[in-house]
């Protein structure tokens, strides 16, 4: 595979459910996480739903940071897509610690595109053609 990115699929429990609902909290944790990352932040935009939970995502030079909380369940869910430099690892420690995270469970995916010698190693994934 010609590897384009890298994206982490994060899952998080035991959450405090007052850091899930406070939004200036998880805007400073993505900001952190954002500089910590060596990412490059271009918007942030941070929005709290009505009785409880919040949804923010951060557009970088290098792709995105989504987070979505259940404050009721001590759950979020968030993903971490970096295309070429950065350090979504670092970004994704900073940000499950500063929401005090007690479990995580983390996805990693290389992103791309198959190469010839993939292809011909018989690789996992499976490849749909669109039809025009």
């Amino acid at each position: 595979m010609t590897k384009l990115g890298t994206h982490l699929i994060v899952d998080a429990w035991q959450v405090p459910a007052d850091i899930l609902n406070d939004p200036e909290r998880i805007r400073t944790a993505l900001i952190d996480g954002i500089t910590a990352g060596e990412a490059t932040l271009i918007d942030l935009c941070v929005h709290q739903f009505s009785p409880h939970g919040v949804t923010a995502t951060a557009t970088l030079a290098e792709s995105h940071i989504a987070i979505h909380t259940w404050p009721e369940h001590g759950y979020f869910a968030a993903d971490l897509f970096f295309c070429g430099a950065g350090k979504p690892e670092v970004a994704m420690e900073i940000l499950t610690k500063a929401l005090k995270a007690g479990q995580i469970r983390v996805q990693q995916l290389t992103r791309g595109f198959p190469s010839a010698s993939s292809a011909e190693e018989g690789n996992a994934a499976k490849i749909y053609s669109a039809v025009a």
